[in-house]
């Protein structure tokens, strides 16, 4: 103990020397404690100096560690100058959308022969002309003269001469005609009386007072009239024959509403 206390007094006397001497002695025991004070106050005591000297380490790490501000990099004026400039030149580079030239319509126009309408005009073949070659119009013909020639049109075929070809016309009618060839139509074959067909008809309906050689395909009504001679047979929905038509050949309802042979089924 003898060490300890003259260590006490030679510290006790450092610390008198460094206090300015105006400064009484009670003034600097309630000071704030610091490193030196806690030591004078404990060296008299039995205390563990290793306890006390780590209480000093936890104040300078207490000092030591303090929160550093973390800093955010904000771009510069001329980056953002930059990134402007590339913004406004990709604006200027997209045209506005009236500005986009539109495709032009270059489908010709639809002419009417191609359309398949009926022109209101009529192609007349005189008695005296003979002509050698097919024949199309958008309207229709009155033939009078001959035509070795297929002869189509969208509207009327009407025949006072001799055609030696196929017909295709929206109507057809023969008034004392000689015709060699086929006849097709989308409406009604009317054949006069006096008329000569050599070949075969089909048409949506039909009315026959001349001479046919050939089959008669109709979908619709089939009238033979009392001069009308037959060589053929005739397929339609209906078939009235006047008394006195001459026909060779078979007369079949193939497109009538009837069932004919279900009618005998199991019979």
């Amino acid at each position: 103990m003898g060490l300890f206390k003259e260590f006490k007094d030679d510290f006790s006397q450092a610390v008198n020397e460094l206090v300015p001497g105006d400064v009484p002695e009670k003034e600097v025991e309630p000071k704030a404690q610091t490193a030196d004070n806690l030591v004078v106050d404990t060296i008299g005591e039995n205390v563990d100096v290793a306890s006390e000297l780590s209480k000093l380490d936890g104040l300078l790490e207490h000092v030591e560690e303090q929160p550093q501000e973390t800093t955010v990099p904000r771009p510069t004026p001329s980056e953002n100058f930059a990134e402007q400039t590339i913004n406004t030149q990709k604006e200027e580079q997209i045209p506005p959308m009236n500005d986009i030239p539109q495709p032009v319509n270059t489908q010709p126009v639809n002419n009417s022969i191609l359309s398949g309408d009926v022109q209101d005009e009529t192609s007349v073949i005189t008695a005296s002309t003979v002509l050698t070659g097919d024949l199309q119009s958008s309207g229709s013909f009155d033939i009078q003269g001959t035509i070795n020639g297929n002869v189509m049109c969208n509207g009327k075929i009407v025949v006072t001469g001799t055609v030696n070809g196929n017909t295709n016309s929206s109507e057809f009618f023969a008034d004392v005609a000689k015709v060699e060839g086929e006849i097709a139509s989308t409406g009604t074959v009317k054949i006069g009386a006096g008329s000569v067909i050599i070949g075969n008809i089909s048409a949506s309906s039909a009315v026959i007072a001349g001479a046919v050689k050939g089959d008669i395909d109709v979908q619709g009504p089939v009238v033979v009239d009392t001069s009308a001679v037959i060589m053929g047979n005739i397929k339609s929905r209906s078939v009235q024959i006047n008394n006195g038509a001459v026909i060779e050949g078979f007369c079949s309802q193939t497109y009538a509403d009837i069932d004919v042979q279900g009618l005998f089924e199991g019979k």
